[in-house]
């Protein structure tokens, strides 16, 4: 039979928020009369901008759009409406999954998807429970988890944004290996139930595929990172300080992989990182275009780039 190509992407989105103030989360310096005097205008170019750079991720390898996009940083339902109302998305016929969830800055993960190839059977949020080495809890992102049909190919996916190193790396650490081992016994449970289940494991985990929470805690022997190639002390998914991280990542089943008997075979993976995307000038030349840098608005799309995942399928 004749091949195709699709792809799954990631992409976090730099703290997409409306310009409404929400008095539930503190998002209070977005909006105009707030500290980074986020306005429409603003926020309308960051919507165009996002809408234009998901319109081409994998577009070279697959010729279309991805048939999923995980995402991250988004507040609300309304900011995802606008979106996906963009027509680069809206003439592809985008939908999207997503729930609130109880981080303080009411940043959540979402899943947008093409109506057309992927089916919803079933979503729900998983809320981590993290604590510190206090016992106190952390509010944080939950895992959004989807079950559904890709191409007719049952899948199961998790969209994750772990807790950050605000904190410092090594004081932060534990609560990422929480959330690891946390979604690791869903995974496990899945796979109980279905030895051959194929699952796709992807976010900004804010650890790169070498740190202690994902090559120790997630990715066991029936999985596998194809990002770990990715991160070389040039390239990365976003960079602080002049250095290079591959926080964001997207992990296969090994079922991906089978070569023979296999509707949909993974093909390559990818940091999605035209010039477009870059600082063009100055000391952080070549790094993400972000929207700011502190409170100095700069007015590109996102601080991080996005990764995918290619696979060859039947068609």
């Amino acid at each position: 039979m004749p091949k195709s190509n699709s792809t799954i992407a990631f992409y976090n989105l730099e703290n997409l928020f409306d310009t409404q103030n929400d008095p539930h989360i503190f998002d209070d310096a977005y909006t105009p009369n707030g500290d980074l005097h986020w306005n429409k205008k603003r926020y309308n170019k960051k919507i165009d901008d996002l809408a234009g750079v998901i319109s081409k991720i994998g577009l070279s390898e697959t010729e279309n759009l991805p048939s999923l996009i995980g995402i991250a940083e988004v507040e609300n339902k309304k900011v995802l409406n606008d979106l996906i109302d963009r027509p680069e998305l809206k003439k592809h016929g985008f939908d999207y999954k997503h729930f609130n969830s109880p981080d303080e800055r009411g940043i959540d993960n979402a899943l947008l998807y093409r109506e057309s190839v992927f089916e919803i059977i079933h979503a729900e949020p998983i809320t981590l429970d993290i604590r510190t080495s206090d016992g106190v809890r952390d509010l944080t992102r939950d895992i959004l988890y989807v079950n559904g049909k890709l191409h007719g190919l049952e899948i199961h996916v998790f969209v994750n944004h772990w807790p950050s190193r605000g904190e410092g790396e090594d004081i932060s650490r534990p609560k990422r290996i929480q959330a690891a081992q946390q979604l690791r016994k869903r995974i496990d449970l899945i796979r109980e139930k279905d030895a051959e289940a194929r699952i796709v494991v992807m976010g900004d985990f804010n650890d790169d595929p070498n740190s202690t929470s994902v090559k120790e805690h997630l990715v066991k022997n029936d999985l596998y990172n194809p990002m770990v190639f990715l991160l070389t002390r040039y390239a990365g998914s976003l960079s602080h300080k002049l250095h290079w991280f591959l926080f964001d990542q997207i992990i296969l089943s090994n079922n991906w992989m089978k070569s023979h008997d296999n509707p949909m075979v993974y093909d390559k993976a990818a940091i999605y990182a035209p010039e477009s995307l870059k600082e063009v000038d100055g000391k952080f030349i070549g790094t993400p275009f972000r929207t700011y840098a502190g409170d100095h608005y700069l007015g590109g799309p996102s601080n991080h780039f996005p990764v995918y995942v290619v696979f060859e399928q039947e068609s």
